[in-house]
């Protein structure tokens, strides 16, 4: 699993097929992307580690506090593109990304787990969707992070 961290002063999606848009203000833009072997202890691991990632400022400026600390707010997107291989040509592939039927499912559990963590609903996109995302990064501050990568 693979997400990139995004500190916000705001973020919002709209899917304009469906009518939808989603919207936070101080908080995190998550981009989360799923590959075949993923799984709940992938997801537990990476939500434990975004909520209580130090990287807010505190009252002297330094990046002390954490979304809970500061009583930010998430909006998650899922985004595939998170998994594409550029070694060869000049077209990504995105073999490694999981599929439908496997993503979709860890996409909402991840919701689930996340707004378990943070105490409060987060915002979604759409899994699936021509999504457009606008963001005003904060600072900028801005992580990867891969479930697989934990050592």
């Amino acid at each position: 699993m693979r997400e990139v961290i995004q500190r916000v002063s705001r973020a919002s999606v709209r899917v304009e097929a469906e009518n939808y848009e989603s919207g936070i203000g101080k908080g995190l833009l998550l981009l989360v992307g799923f590959e075949d072997g993923d799984d709940i202890g992938d997801i537990d691991w990476i939500v434990r580690k975004t909520v209580a990632m130090r990287i807010f400022d505190d009252e002297a400026g330094v990046m002390n506090r954490s979304v809970l600390d500061v009583g930010g707010e998430i909006l998650v997107i899922s985004q595939f593109t998170l998994f594409a291989a550029t070694a060869r040509g000049n077209r990504p592939s995105y073999c490694r990304a999981s599929k439908q039927p496997v993503a979709e499912p860890l996409y909402e559990l991840f919701c689930s787990r996340m707004e378990e963590a943070l105490g409060k609903p987060v915002g979604r996109g759409i899994f699936g969707a021509d999504m457009k995302v606008s963001l005003t990064n904060d600072g900028p501050v801005t992580i990867l992070m891969d479930s697989k990568a934990r050592e």
